[in-house]
């Protein structure tokens, strides 16, 4: 189950699970991944002198329809009490040349990875899950952590509007990630900018709501919009949304004409005239 050429597996068939805690078998991957799909393969890379997994592992569905189901429902499920991070495997390389990553500093103790996507979505499309950095040994957040966006201009008004913002009852630090490998060297350049405007085939990804609202969250979430106003505020008829979304008819009268909406309170101003 566990077996085979990593090297020949379907990369657009094929999701990133991280964040797995060190007691997540293969087994057990393929028995949760199950769930959501026809599961072909699974692989978790291990230490050569532990023989410990490094808390990451990757799941080969049958077909890619499979694997973008898997992101949608299992993204940020709680196993073992930390959460998944489930995407595309393919999609690292369709997005390493963007580079508008931002680094979040001072994050509180409570703030995890499914706040910061809540917060950071409405700027514009996040290309990966954030990541909130934990100390290995204590298992406690280094108070830091990582959002990936499709484009420059949703960074930079990130940064505009949230630098300096509070989050978890903290003002946090936004700005543009240090470049792995450089000595110093931040994303956002203007070298960085010219080559992703030039890249006429970059992937755009567009900010999606399944995250906030997968299974087990409640609630909408740092971040999230606000619900609609209530239409029972004064001067404003209490049957006005029953008159636009009449409940459905009961179970075997659903040929029949459901009854009229109930006249205007007196006063009730309809274009103009009373």
């Amino acid at each position: 189950m566990a077996s085979g050429a990593i090297e020949q597996r379907n990369q657009d068939a094929t999701v990133y699970c991280g964040g797995l805690d060190e007691k997540v078998t293969e087994d057990l991957l393929w028995e949760l991944m199950q769930n959501v799909g026809p599961v072909v393969h699974v692989h978790m890379p291990r230490d050569k002198v532990t023989g410990m997994h490094q808390c990451f592992g990757f799941v080969e569905f049958r077909s890619e329809e499979d694997a973008d189901y898997a992101v949608k429902i299992m993204n940020m499920v709680r196993m073992y009490g930390k959460p998944l991070r489930v995407n595309k495997a393919s999609q690292d390389r369709k997005t390493v040349d963007v580079g508008a990553n931002l680094f979040i500093g001072n994050l509180a103790a409570e703030v995890d990875e499914k706040d910061l996507y809540d917060t950071f979505s409405a700027f514009g499309g996040i290309t990966q899950p954030p990541k909130v950095m934990f100390d290995p040994d204590t298992g406690h957040t280094k108070g830091f952590g990582f959002v990936s966006f499709d484009s420059f201009e949703a960074a930079d008004y990130a940064i505009e509007c949230m630098n300096g913002a509070y989050l978890g009852g903290r003002p946090i630090c936004v700005q543009y990630a240090y470049k792995k490998d450089s000595k110093g060297e931040r994303h956002g350049s203007q070298a960085e900018r010219l080559l992703a405007a030039s890249n006429q085939q970059a992937v755009r990804f567009k900010a999606h709501t399944l995250f906030a609202t997968g299974p087990g969250q409640i609630g909408t979430g740092m971040g999230a919009p606000p619900p609609p106003p209530s239409n029972t505020g004064a001067g404003q008829p209490q049957h006005q949304q029953q008159q636009y979304f009449p409940p459905p008819p009961p179970f075997g009268m659903q040929g029949s004409i459901p009854p009229p909406p109930p006249p205007p309170p007196p006063g009730y101003v309809i274009c103009g005239f009373r």
